[in-house]
């Protein structure tokens, strides 16, 4: 069998599709699997690194409002789908799947169009622009919220399989993990990060909570601040004489984020489809923190979805500061039980046998 498979731009769509790949190749070591991205999206980093087949087309974005970007992106789309047209020509895939993102468009919708079985896979609450659009044309849209059906026209071409996440995150021991955080496992830990390129609305409330010494030495802290950001954070702290005590880490990225999220007793983050549905995975109580600036305000609905349920608290940019954050916080750690509720609530939010689903659908259409 051949699977082709698209999803590029943020790893909120990268990461389900090689969860996706992975899961295919375990089931079926004679798959064949090519993956279509973009020449300098995120994809073209972290697919190969993975020994799966990477090839590219040309796509831009769209924008909303006509300019002369908007023709640029029209020129550059109608190359992506002579690109997509041969790809599919070459390859001859028996089954197109796609995990959002503007570069699965044109392989979805030419796929479509020779009637090859087609499936999307939604993450987010309120769908993006180009999975909509492909709802008209594909067999089967996988989603991540059943709040999202609502939002696509042939509902009944909608399953609901949740997201898929890594399997490491359903693995870890919690002891070991303790050791190598230098974790206190008699003290709560807050867990906070904005996300794999951080957030700044966050990073400037922790830097308040850090400069007014908010927290006091029985709450410990792991914050990571993002790359880009780290420096300047860590400048601010100095030029305020903030010396940081053991309960405090800041970090610019924590690649032990499993075992960080298998510790902790909140998780604050913003809210990308991979990091609810870890975290419900999981089963942690969170307060989330949408960026405001996510297309179609995306990130607001899936925290929305999780604050109706009883599993989060939600912020938003524009109300957050370190008196406020902090006071959640404290008020979180100080109610045990509704901790312990929202963590419950939490895990019923969570399908961790998402990437099995949505395999049964391809298996099914194939």
């Amino acid at each position: 069998m051949k699977y082709l498979i698209s999803g590029g731009g943020t790893g909120g769509h990268i990461y389900p599709a090689l969860a996706i790949a992975k899961e295919i190749k375990n089931k079926n070591k004679d798959a064949e699997i090519l993956y279509v991205g973009t020449e300098k999206g995120l994809e073209s980093e972290l697919v190969p690194k993975e020994g799966i087949n990477f090839t590219t087309i040309r796509v831009n974005y769209m924008p909303r409002k006509l300019s002369i970007d908007s023709l640029i992106a029209l020129k550059e789309l109608f190359i992506g789908l002579r690109q997509s047209k041969k790809i599919i020509k070459d390859f001859e895939p028996d089954i197109v799947i796609g995990t959002g993102g503007f570069v699965s468009g044109p392989i979805l919708y030419m796929a479509a169009k020779r009637k090859i079985p087609t499936v999307v896979h939604e993450q987010n609450a309120l769908p993006g622009i180009t999975n909509k659009i492909l709802s008209r044309y594909v067999d089967k849209i996988a989603v991540t919220f059943e709040d999202a059906t609502k939002h696509f026209k042939y509902s009944d071409r909608v399953v609901f399989t949740g997201n898929p996440v890594r399997k490491e995150i359903l693995d870890i021991d919690r002891d070991q993990a303790y050791k190598d955080l230098k974790i206190d496992r008699k003290l709560p830990l807050v867990l906070s990060f904005g996300g794999s390129g951080g957030q700044k609305k966050l990073n400037d409330a922790i830097k308040d909570i850090l400069i007014n010494n908010r927290f006091n030495q029985r709450i410990q802290l792991i914050h990571i601040t993002g790359t880009r950001m780290y420096d300047d954070f860590m400048k601010e702290l100095r030029e305020n004489d903030v010396k940081l005590k053991n309960n405090i880490q800041i970090l610019p990225y924590l690649y032990d984020m499993p075992k960080a999220l298998n510790i902790a007793d909140i998780v604050i983050a913003s809210s990308g489809a991979i990091t609810m549905a870890e975290i419900s995975a999981i089963g942690v109580g969170s307060i989330l923190i949408p960026k405001a600036y996510t297309a179609e305000n995306h990130q607001e609905h899936n925290a929305r979805s999780y604050e109706k349920a009883g599993a989060s608290l939600v912020i938003l940019e524009k109300d957050l500061n370190g008196k406020i954050l902090s006071k959640n916080i404290i008020d979180l750690l100080d109610n045990k039980s509704k901790l312990g509720t929202m963590a419950i609530n939490s895990k019923k939010l969570a399908n961790i046998d998402a990437t099995n689903d949505i395999i049964e659908i391809i298996d099914k259409l194939l």
